[in-house]
């Protein structure tokens, strides 16, 4: 999938990655590639 636009948490840095879980495209600073979430996301699961 091509992302293009910007981060959905920092509304600063370019989208690179889209969650999982939620759908929110994300820049490097806001992804969690082991767990393939967002920052959101991974910060919430138990």
């Amino acid at each position: 999938m091509s992302l293009t636009g910007l981060c959905q948490v920092c509304e600063a840095a370019t989208a690179d990655h889209a969650c999982d879980r939620c759908g929110r495209a994300v820049c490097d600073d806001h992804w969690n590639g082991s767990a393939r979430a967002c920052s959101a996301c991974d910060a919430g699961r138990s």
